[in-house]
């Protein structure tokens, strides 16, 4: 018989089995896809070997010592005014002015007393000025002497001659003079300025405040 098979017990061959099918594993699906890689742990860090140790606490700011020299000479110039209103300024003869010329230099007197006070406390807690920080000033270069020192030259002619002179002579040096100790080397440029300076200021002062500058010898000129 033809579509028999033949069992191992009867002295047959076995019968040929099927092929084993190799199981197939599950594909993604698309939101497995989209998703990332499984998360790695973490490694976990070593135990310190010992306990923390705080940072150490930034000493306090020291004062500086400079500025009481500023304090104390805030604090004179207040204590001066203040004892020059009070000793030398009379009182109101004018009936246009009940109140008189004592309380303005008193109370300036007494703001440079406080100012002083508040200066003084500021410096105790370590406060201090901030350094010069100008694009065109360089801190490491020394003191330019020789600029102060024509500065200062032009403002002594000036307080010399002014009596003598007059205010429009004395200023024109002292215009002149700090334009070249500044640097300016535009000599006539820089005198034109410098008497254009001195005769607004004298008629300013003459017309629009009513005090007379000196006029020494241009007296009857000006």
């Amino acid at each position: 018989m033809s579509g028999m098979t033949t069992r191992p017990d009867r002295g047959g061959d076995l019968p040929p089995r099927p092929p084993v099918v190799p199981e197939i594993p599950a594909q993604p699906g698309p939101e497995a896809a989209t998703a990332g890689p499984p998360p790695v742990p973490a490694a976990e860090e070593p135990a310190a070997a010992g306990p923390a140790v705080d940072a150490a606490p930034e000493p306090a700011p020291r004062p500086d010592r400079a500025q009481y020299g500023v304090v104390a000479f805030l604090a004179l110039v207040g204590g001066f005014v203040i004892f020059d209103a009070t000793t030398r300024i009379g009182r109101a003869i004018n009936t246009a002015d009940p109140i008189g010329p004592k309380p303005v230099p008193i109370l300036l007197g007494v703001l440079l007393l406080v100012i002083a006070v508040i200066y003084a406390v500021d410096v105790a807690r370590g406060g201090r000025g901030e350094p010069e920080a100008g694009e065109d000033v360089d801190l490491s270069l020394p003191i330019d002497w020789r600029t102060v020192l024509l500065l200062v030259g032009a403002f002594l002619v000036n307080a010399v001659l002014i009596e003598r002179l007059g205010w429009v002579i004395s200023g024109t040096i002292l215009f002149w003079g700090s334009a070249y100790a500044l640097g300016n080397r535009h000599y006539v440029r820089n005198l034109l300025i410098a008497v254009a300076l001195s005769l607004i200021t004298f008629y300013t002062f003459a017309i629009g405040l009513g005090v007379d500058l000196p006029a020494g010898v241009l007296q009857g000129i000006l």
